[in-house]
């Protein structure tokens, strides 16, 4: 028995996954090795100011463990750099570095190529037509890339 309501949920959440999909094996075709959208959303949310592994740790919902270790990760490719406070030498802030900066576009620009072949699939005015279906579903509250929790429906993970 077809159920048009969860069907319409997992055509959309496939349709992501195969979006993202594709852009990490473009991603992979061009040299940046293993990387996940949560590495994105991690520095999507540094560069919007998370500055600390407590800060990257509330905007990702994860444990400030967890924040840590994907800094880590980042470090370790070159993605984001851990430099001094200059207003407070105890505090060490983190930052996108060129590279990283770098990945991003690629990523963004995949996805813009993506688009494209959907249109050329679709149709122009078509893929137009679902992308402004879709805004009136969504409205306003669209979904912010550098905080994927909204995806478990749980509070922001305690931190400290």
């Amino acid at each position: 028995m077809s159920r048009p309501g969860p069907n319409l949920a997992l055509l959309l959440l496939g349709s992501y996954r195969k979006l993202v999909d594709a852009a990490v094996l473009e991603l992979q075709a061009r040299g940046y090795e293993d990387v996940r959208p949560s590495l994105h959303y991690a520095m999507s949310a540094i560069d919007l100011g998370a500055e600390s592994a407590s800060e990257l740790g509330r905007a990702l919902s994860v444990t400030k463990q967890a924040a840590a270790k994907t800094i880590a990760i980042l470090m370790e490719r070159g993605w984001v750099a851990v430099e001094d406070d200059a207003a407070d030498r105890r505090r060490k802030r983190i930052r996108v570095t060129d590279l990283g900066h770098r990945v991003m576009r690629e990523g963004e620009s995949i996805f813009d190529d993506l688009r494209q072949a959907w249109a050329d699939q679709l149709g122009q005015d078509d893929l137009a037509r679902l992308e402004a279906q879709l805004t009136a579903f969504v409205g306003d509250a669209t979904i912010e890339l550098e905080s994927p929790g909204w995806i478990s429906g749980e509070p922001p993970a305690p931190t400290g």
